[in-house]
């Protein structure tokens, strides 16, 4: 079980989450002329060993977006930060 520390409530279960993705992709511009930047941007996805960047709501708590590192190894959470501070 992965307990994350919320900012706002504190340490609490996985359980109270939901995964939002990966958050180290960047969005191609909504005028992006390329549909295979498109493509890309929705369905092709790493599978990373290691640090990864991920977003996860808080759906029964603060309700906030946040930025969690996490080691997909071990499972330890490095950092947890709220997705609006987070550099684009």
């Amino acid at each position: 079980m992965l307990r994350i520390e919320c900012p706002c409530c504190g340490p609490r279960d996985h359980d109270e989450f939901r995964y939002g993705g990966d958050a180290s992709l960047v969005r191609p511009a909504h005028d992006d002329p390329v549909p295979e930047a498109w493509y890309r941007y929705v369905y092709v996805r790493k599978n990373p060993v290691g640090p990864h960047r991920e977003f996860w709501q808080h759906v029964t708590g603060c309700r906030q977006w946040l930025v969690v590192e996490r080691d997909t190894r071990t499972h330890l959470i490095a950092s947890v930060s709220f997705a609006r501070k987070s550099p684009a």
